[in-house]
């Protein structure tokens, strides 16, 4: 395949990513999380061309992204609790994994053959402008090989991805920076599948507590409850004092090579936590250095998510 296409983000580059996602072909589209890999849900060989492209495992199922509540109850079952959630937070960085439909039309691909689908409507602008050109529910897990770095800006997505898709949409760096927090509501209370760009403090007045259920023992039921992700090639250490030849990633007021916030704030945290994880990976390979150590963030609001994210990365690679 040819380099990808580097579309700007106005009306013209917004329906060349719509014409080229109904032709069936793989598209870096900008959300307010991250850039998403997105192919036609419906498509059965275009989502199987996602896992090909990310080298995603079959049993990991994909997020649908779909421009508003109305087009995603076409898809999935709605309780009181996910419609309360939905109402809440959406459009915006909340997946719901809710029970799929009868007639649903999705590609079994996108479920991993589960019985429920992980659902979202996202704010960004690009995203909806292309999700209603479309007409079409859109499958877009983060785009990046897998396992790897996230991808918060379009040079991320061609550093990693390349000539194994067809465009990117270049929307500038994404605003939240993590992944969308992903909860699966039920009658005996909500659960909390992935931390992520809505912080659990935001939720609970709603749902009250959420049950904590980000890497199960068993079936992977959302995206990103892999142990080992979002991993450079070099190892990465969480806290602790540096080692000499250490690439130092910090936060607030202290001498590093990165530093996600000098002033110590969590939402900048997340916000540049991928870029940094990338250009920290950078110089070590520059330098020759061995490991990347990270500073400690506080585990509250977006720091659970920053954590979660960190801690898969530092795990023991399969």
């Amino acid at each position: 395949m040819a380099q990808p296409e580097l579309l700007a983000d106005t009306a013209t580059g917004q329906a060349r990513a719509a014409a080229l996602l109904r032709a069936g072909a793989l598209v870096a589209l900008p959300t307010e999380t991250v850039y998403g890999l997105a192919a036609d849900a419906t498509n059965d060989a275009a989502v199987a061309a996602i896992y090909a492209a990310k080298g995603r495992p079959g049993f990991n199922p994909l997020i649908v992204h779909v421009p508003d509540r109305a087009a995603a109850e076409t898809l999935a079952a709605f309780s009181d609790m996910a419609r309360a959630l939905a109402d809440a937070f959406w459009p915006g960085p909340l997946t719901l994994v809710l029970p799929l439909r009868p007639g649903h039309g999705l590609s079994a691909r996108v479920t991993a053959g589960l019985p429920s689908v992980a659902i979202r409507v996202p704010a960004h602008p690009a995203m909806q402008a292309v999700l209603r050109a479309l007409g079409r529910p859109l499958a877009a897990p983060s785009a990046n090989p897998s396992g790897k770095i996230t991808a918060t800006a379009a040079a991320h997505v061609l550093a990693g991805l390349g000539d194994r898709i067809a465009a990117v949409l270049d929307a500038g760096p994404c605003a939240v920076g993590v992944e969308s927090t992903i909860l699966a509501p039920e009658p005996g209370g909500t659960r909390l599948l992935r931390d992520g760009g809505l912080p659990r403090e935001g939720i609970e007045p709603l749902t009250g507590p959420l049950i904590a259920d980000t890497t199960p023992g068993a079936r992977i039921e959302a995206p990103g409850q892999l142990a080992s992700h979002y991993a450079p090639d070099t190892r990465l250490q969480l806290g602790g004092p540096p080692e000499p030849g250490d690439i130092v990633i910090g936060f607030g007021h202290v001498t590093c090579h990165v530093n996600l916030s000098p002033r110590g704030d969590l939402t900048e945290a997340a916000a540049q936590l991928f870029a940094a994880l990338h250009q920290a990976d950078a110089l070590a390979q520059a330098q020759g250095a061995t490991a990347i150590r990270v500073a400690m963030i506080p585990d509250t609001g977006l720091g659970r998510a920053i954590n979660d994210r960190l801690r898969r990365a530092a795990a023991p690679r399969a």
